[in-house]
C-alpha cells in the first residue's frame, strides 16, 4: 500500500531553482501523491514554469502573508494522509518518498518522522558538512530536552500524519525566522518522532536565503525555545550551542 502523502511548496519569485524542486519532487514516481505549490504572485517567470506542469501539479498563485501562511493554506487543500512542505529552493532525494511511506507502514503508530538531509549551495554541490555532521550527532540522540538546547532538525525531511496536523494546528504567522522550530516544538511536545536513519533532501543555500547568522533569526529562535520551557540551564546551553554553530561557520569560511 502506498498512503496518500501530500506536499505543499510556499513560492515567491524563485523561478532560478523552483524548476529544481518541482522535479525532485515528480521524478520520485511516488504512486500516491499530492504536490500542491502555493505562490505568492510571483513576477519572475515562476507561473510560466508551473504551467508547463498541467495536472502533474496543483498550484495557486496569490498574495499572502508569508511562507508560513501559504503553507497553512496549502494544507487546507491538501487530502493526503502525511504531509509535508518543501521549500522551492530545496530538493528531494532520489525515492525519499518510499522510504518515507515504509516507514509510517511498518510504524503505523508514528505521527512524524525525521530524516537526515545535506545542505547544498546554489549549484547543488554539497556544502558545510560539518555543520551536518554536528546536527546528526544531536538528531541520532533525539529528545525534546535536546530539541530545546539546539534546532537539528532541517525542514525538508520532515514529514507528519494528517492526525498530528488537525492536534496541532497551523503554523504560526507571525514567526519570521522560526516557524519550523516552533512546529517541531509543538509536535514533539506531542509525540515522539520517528528517525528515518537515510538522507531524504537537501536544503540550498544561497544569498536569499534566510539564514542562521543573522542576530535577528538567533533573537526569534531564542524567543521560541523560551514559550516551552523556563529552564534556565537549557536557554544557558541554547546560547552555547548558538555560539558553537557560529565557531563551526566561522572554521568553515576560513577553511575556504
Amino acid at each position: 500500500m502506498f498512503p496518500k502523502i501530500s506536499i505543499v511548496t510556499p513560492s515567491y519569485n524563485q523561478g532560478r531553482f523552483i524548476e529544481k524542486t518541482i522535479k525532485s519532487i515528480l521524478d520520485q514516481n511516488y504512486p500516491n501523491l499530492e504536490y500542491i505549490i502555493m505562490d505568492g504572485g510571483s513576477t519572475d517567470g515562476t507561473i510560466n514554469i508551473l504551467k508547463k506542469y498541467g495536472k502533474q501539479i496543483t498550484w495557486f498563485s496569490d498574495k499572502d502573508e508569508g511562507p508560513a501562511d501559504a503553507i497553512n493554506k496549502g494544507f487546507k487543500k491538501a487530502t493526503g494522509e502525511i504531509l509535508s512542505w518543501i521549500g522551492s529552493d530545496d530538493i528531494l532525494l532520489p525515492d525519499s518518498l518510499l522510504k518515507v511511506s515504509e516507514y509510517f507502514e511498518k510504524h503505523n503508530n508514528c505521527q512524524w518522522a525525521i530524516g537526515r538531509c545535506r545542505i547544498i549551495d546554489q549549484n547543488g554541490r554539497e556544502i558545510r558538512k560539518i555543520i551536518t555532521t554536528y546536527k546528526n550527532l544531536w538528531l541520532n540522540h533525539y529528545c525534546y530536552s535536546t530539541l530545546l538546547i539546539l534546532n537539528y532538525i532541517n525542514q525538508p525531511s520532515v514529514f507528519f500524519t494528517k492526525n498530528a496536523f488537525k492536534k496541532i494546528g497551523n503554523l504560526k504567522t507571525k514567526e519570521y525566522w522560526e516557524f519550523d522550530y516552533d512546529y517541531w516544538l509543538r509536535l514533539g511536545k506531542q509525540y515522539q518522532p520517528g528517525l528515518i536513519n537515510e538522507y531524504l533532501a537537501s536544503f540550498r543555500v544561497h544569498k536569499d536565503t534566510r539564514t542562521q547568522l543573522d542576530p535577528k533569526h538567533f533573537i526569534e529562535e531564542i524567543g521560541t525555545a523560551r514559550r516551552y520551557t523556563r529552564n534556565p540551564i537549557i536557554i544557558l546551553l541554547h546560547y552555547l550551542n548558538y555560539f558553537t554553530i557560529l565557531l563551526g561557520y566561522s572554521l568553515i569560511f576560513k577553511i575556504k
